[in-house]
């Protein structure tokens, strides 16, 4: 067997109009086809991979539950997102893992902002 690689990661959320407003400030645009499954959710294109949104209510995720999405600027991305009341956990920087900042978003999933070597 050979992954050819993610075709989408998919997270719970309490509120999916809150999540989609705030995947919106990543860049994060919704996908219209997503089919009817029966409960409230989204489909949201992260460049080539998608972020798929299911509404649920079950307890927040802590920090090794997370994605990583590369940025080319974390300092900047940080900037961009400090108005909006969303600041970022920050380990040091780390040989190898790249420069990375973790975010949540309104259900408290941990997104990791990553600025590779």
């Amino acid at each position: 067997m050979k992954i050819a690689g993610v075709q989408h990661v998919s997270i719970g959320v309490h509120d999916v109009d809150a999540a989609i407003a705030f995947y919106a400030l990543l860049g994060m645009t919704v996908v219209p086809t997503r089919p009817d499954f029966g409960v409230p959710g989204a489909w949201l294109q992260a460049g080539g991979q998608q972020l798929h949104l299911i509404q649920t209510d079950k307890t927040t995720p802590g920090l090794e539950n997370h994605f990583a999405l590369i940025v080319d600027d974390l300092e900047a991305c940080l900037a961009e997102l400090a108005p909006h009341g969303i600041t970022a956990f920050r380990l040091p920087a780390a040989r190898g893992a790249g420069t990375q900042g973790f975010i949540n978003d309104p259900s408290g999933n941990v997104i990791e902002l990553n600025q590779p070597d």
